[in-house]
């Protein structure tokens, strides 16, 4: 799990982005349900209408984070992701399935993470 980025949060990672994710207490964001809930929505969200300008940011860049396993960003970037993915798969999988259906619509994420995926959902 150490190649996504945060989304979520949220989440919290930047690929090639400023180190402004880097301090974010993602243990904080994801028990913060009204901060929480803000980002999903900006996450989901079509527009950026619904999104803080770290949302419009992390909404840019997670895309590519994806697509390149987060291959720009440093290892506090990836510890920031795998806390923050491992902590929405364990405490809101509703929320991380939801943007995993978003980002990752054709799966290829999700298969070439199967093994670090399956260890978090059992």
């Amino acid at each position: 799990m150490q190649n996504l980025v945060s989304f979520v949060t949220l989440v919290a990672v930047a690929s090639g982005c400023n180190n402004h994710f880097e301090h974010i207490d993602v243990h904080q964001v994801v028990h913060n349900e009204r901060v929480l809930l803000e980002y999903h929505k900006c996450l989901l969200s079509d527009s950026n209408d619904a999104c803080t300008d770290e949302g419009k940011e992390l909404k840019s860049i997670l895309p590519d984070a994806l697509k390149t396993d987060c291959s720009q960003c440093n290892e506090k970037q990836k510890a920031q992701a795998k806390k923050a993915i491992t902590l929405l798969v364990s405490e809101k999988p509703h929320l991380w399935n939801s943007l995993i259906d978003k980002y990752d619509p054709d799966g290829s994420y999700r298969q070439r993470h199967a093994a670090e995926l399956a260890k978090l959902f059992s």
